[in-house]
């Protein structure tokens, strides 16, 4: 069971990243590891570095969005911070935290991409 949820999180990581590089966004890092946490992707939007949360569900959009509550919200700002403080390329660049959705029902797979999803939180 655990195996075919990590299967299917990671297969849902794999059509985000190649939504986004279909979007002209470049791939600067996946699955970026912190002592705070772990972020999905770090992609550059143009000049925008963009730090992004996928989700993978069988379910609706609204109980996705839900999954990522206040507390994954400060891991994702912590671990955020703690990427750009290693990664001084990155120096006083704007940034985004997004979040895509991968629907997977019966009949089909639909992504969704919520630019500005939410607000660092420290």
């Amino acid at each position: 069971m655990i195996n075919n949820i990590k299967r299917i999180g990671t297969e849902g990581e794999k059509k985000a990243k190649d939504f986004l590089i279909s979007n002209n966004y470049k791939i600067i890092k996946t699955n970026f590891h912190s002592p705070y946490g772990e972020i999905d992707i770090i992609a550059q939007d143009g000049e925008i570095l963009v730090f992004i949360e996928v989700k993978t569900r069988s379910s609706d959009l609204d109980s996705a969005l839900n999954s990522i509550s206040i507390s994954k919200r400060k891991k994702i700002s912590k671990t955020a911070s703690y990427f750009l403080s290693k990664n001084d390329t990155f120096y006083d660049v704007f940034t985004r935290f997004d979040v895509i959705i991968i629907l997977n029902s019966r009949t089909h797979t639909s992504l969704k991409h919520i630019k500005e999803a939410f607000v660092p939180t420290f």
